[in-house]
């Protein structure tokens, strides 16, 4: 299996990306990547990987680069030596599986729908992002693929959710809530009590809504709301992550006593740190699409863009695109009786 690597992506390439391809090619002795972008860069850093992982090592030379900065939908069209073109060129092409990438979201979500194609049946692709809450993963989705949502956009968020959830984390029968303002079926604004109704009306596990307060408790396997309110909602979180983190270390380095619970604490501390890791879960998969796209947070370090790879890797496997299709098709999760 051969995935491409937009090996130009992210805030730490080409080293971070780089060092994932190793890594994950380590892990995985059936995979292969290709690392689309600046060959000079690139040589020098995997060419210090052994002889074996070496050789499962490909580059792909490209001159250009898609910036944060970008339009995405114009950076696609003109950019066409672009690293992160060429990759989803390689998928469209069949010379590789699928593709991740930790570059501009926007880009990856208008290439994925461009040079790859929609499922049929589906009027937006959406971004997902798993989550990990109290006691269970939660699939947040959209989190920037669609940005401004018709009703029927998430009804359809809600249907690929709950099928991504059945069959890739193994949970039987997924639960389903919107994301709105309140918990009463009064709440919402008209997209999201129009969506509701969709929604309502289909054999989906939908619980009601749910509040931005409700997510960190893993109150439901999946969660919908628009590629905006997405966003917003998990950058919140890194950055909440962030402070508590920094403070917790304030208090370390200039108080005695922080320093002696920490001492006691630090076991108990590291075990729940690793239970919310985010590098674990293999960044956020662009569901609705012909191909495996797997995103990645901009700055990921090697580790997080390695369990993208191998994530990417076990949804070609199972046959992830040919799974949502033949649901969404036969209406499976849907509301046809």
């Amino acid at each position: 299996m051969l995935i491409a690597l937009d090996a130009m992506g992210g805030d730490h390439a080409p080293e971070e990306p780089c060092k994932a391809a190793i890594q994950a090619c380590r892990q995985d002795p059936d995979l292969s990547v290709a690392l689309a972008g600046d060959s000079e860069r690139i040589k020098p850093i995997i060419e210090t990987a052994e002889p074996s992982i070496r050789s499962r090592l490909s580059i792909v030379h490209t001159d250009e680069v898609i910036t944060g900065s970008d339009s995405p939908s114009l950076s696609i069209r003109r950019k066409k030596k672009s690293s992160l073109v060429v990759c989803f060129n390689m998928v469209r092409s069949h010379e590789a599986d699928g593709i991740v990438s930790a570059g501009n979201t926007g880009a990856i979500a208008a290439g994925a729908v461009l040079l790859l194609g929609r499922i049929p049946g589906i009027d937006r692709p959406g971004l997902g992002a798993v989550l990990p809450v109290l006691n269970r993963c939660t699939l947040l989705m959209d989190v920037g693929g669609t940005v401004r949502c018709k009703p029927v956009n998430l009804l359809q968020f809600a249907q690929m959710g709950s099928i991504y959830m059945k069959l890739f984390r193994n949970v039987e029968n997924p639960s389903v809530r919107l994301l709105s303002n309140g918990e009463e079926a009064t709440k919402g604004d008209e997209v999201i009590s129009a969506a509701r109704a969709l929604i309502e009306q289909t054999k989906l596990n939908f619980q009601g809504y749910a509040e931005g307060k409700d997510i960190p408790n893993g109150i439901s396997d999946v969660v919908v709301c628009d590629g905006f309110t997405g966003n917003v909602v998990i950058k919140f979180g890194e950055g909440l992550g962030e402070l508590i983190q920094s403070q917790l270390k304030e208090e370390y380095k200039h108080h005695m006593l922080p320093k002696i619970g920490c001492f006691f604490m630090l076991p108990a501390m590291k075990r729940i740190m690793g239970r919310f890791d985010w590098e674990r879960y293999g960044g956020s998969p662009v569901l609705g699409v012909c191909g495996s796209v797997v995103k990645v947070h901009g700055r990921s370090s090697a580790n997080a863009i390695a369990n993208a790879i191998t994530s990417g890797a076990n949804f070609i496997r199972r046959n992830g695109v040919e799974r949502i299709q033949n649901e969404i098709a036969k209406g499976a999760e849907g509301n046809d009786d």
